[in-house]
């Protein structure tokens, strides 16, 4: 044997395709009958190794795919702002005498009703004042006895000129001014009682009472804020829309059948929570507010939300969510079924070949886990589930129905 055929014989390729290093003994000291051995099991192995890809591709299943079939439903579309929950009625609490807190009669954040005494302030100057006008009655009541019997007396003498005439005169204008003192008299009375009922503070509605802001020692006045009490059931929510939808809002009663028109007065509404969860009571819109903002855009509608248990508060965030439309024959498809990317939506149609193709959609509005579909379907297809990532154009899939749960809410 040369020695080229040495070199030859130390690496040779196994069926599998990988070298290996043959025998270091030189094939001088093999006998030259092993040759056809050699070549006859290299191409055998090599024979073998083929038919076992070939039945590999042959045994490879065609992967099952879960497919939505797009649906025709008429979907209500709903549009979303954010809301600002207040009272329905704010009062501040503030006293309509000057005087020193006494008492604190309320615990702060709880329920009060209206009516219910909040402070007192001293009463006892106010006490002291309605006794000096009750006094100042008295005496203006005595001087219009004496001016009565006066001119009682004094009208027969008169008629029978046995007095001059003048001084009944000036006996019946005593008379009308003490009557006028005993008027005045009277209202200093008034007054004074109402001054001293108002030392005791009390709440002008039925409602969550706030954080008191005096102590108790404090010298207040009709100008002081003693605490606030709002009503929260119902509560109030202001949100806000644009100048376009507002104009949109009137036009409805004209051409309500218009597709660019919005409808919401008269409508429930539902309020998003701040953590996700729906508000389980329903609102209704009350009024739009008289003028639109000139540095926003919008004008401000305010609703009311019944609130049992005054579970809402003012001051609270939300989303108020109401049905404005209704979309006839639109194209729904499950959300996971379409694919984002850069910008565009795709989805994966399986044909009636079975056969993957993608295509571009126009998704519009979701409605649950639904997407209606503006663009790019038609009634009837069938689309991957999951979506066209783990697809490609043109591969053979088997097709198996998935159940999805609907639009939800």
């Amino acid at each position: 044997m040369r020695p080229s055929d040495f070199k030859a014989t130390q690496s040779k390729i196994l069926p599998t395709g990988r070298p290996v290093r043959m025998s270091r003994i030189p094939l001088l000291t093999r006998g030259k009958s092993d040759l056809p051995a050699l070549v006859l099991t290299m191409a055998l192995g090599i024979f073998v190794s083929g038919c076992n890809r070939g039945q590999a591709a042959a045994a490879m299943p065609i992967p099952e795919v879960e497919v939505a079939t797009v649906e025709t439903r008429d979907v209500p579309v709903y549009s979303e702002w954010v809301a600002t929950l207040d009272g329905y009625v704010n009062a501040e609490i503030r006293p309509q005498v000057s005087g020193y807190i006494t008492k604190q009669n309320y615990t702060e954040g709880s329920l009060v009703r209206k009516g219910q005494v909040m402070f007192e302030i001293d009463p006892r100057p106010f006490a002291a004042a309605l006794d000096r006008a009750k006094g100042d009655l008295a005496q203006a009541q005595a001087q219009l006895g004496k001016s009565t019997l006066d001119v009682e007396r004094d009208t027969p003498l008169a008629e029978a000129r046995a007095i001059a005439k003048s001084q009944l005169d000036n006996e019946v204008q005593a008379k009308l001014g003490a009557q006028a003192a005993v008027e005045s008299g009277r209202a200093a009375v008034e007054q004074a009682a109402l001054n001293l009922e108002w030392t005791k503070v009390t709440s002008l509605v039925d409602g969550i009472a706030g954080i008191a802001q005096v102590q108790i020692g404090n010298l207040v006045g009709p100008n002081s804020v003693l605490t606030s009490v709002s009503q929260v059931e119902p509560i109030k929510a202001y949100f806000p829309i644009s100048e376009r939808e507002y104009v949109l809002v009137q036009k409805e009663s004209d051409a309500a059948s218009s597709k660019h028109t919005i409808r919401f007065f008269g409508n429930s509404l539902e309020l998003i929570l701040t953590d996700g969860s729906i508000f389980p009571q329903k609102g209704k819109i009350l009024l739009a507010d008289r003028q639109v903002d000139p540095n926003t855009g919008t004008i401000r509608i305010v609703a009311a939300f019944p609130n049992p248990g005054n579970i809402l508060r003012p001051g609270q965030y939300g989303r108020v969510r109401v049905e404005t439309s209704m979309k006839k024959g639109a194209l729904l498809l499950p959300q996971s079924a379409v694919a984002q990317s850069q910008g565009s939506y795709q989805v994966a149609i399986v044909g009636s070949d079975h056969k993957v193709s993608m295509r571009t959609v126009k998704p519009g509005e979701t409605v649950g886990t639904m997407w209606v579909i503006d663009e790019g379907l038609k009634p009837g297809e069938q689309v991957a589930a999951e979506g066209p990532q783990k697809l490609r154009e043109g591969s053979l899939v088997t097709p198996k129905p998935v159940h999805h749960s609907g639009e939800g809410s």
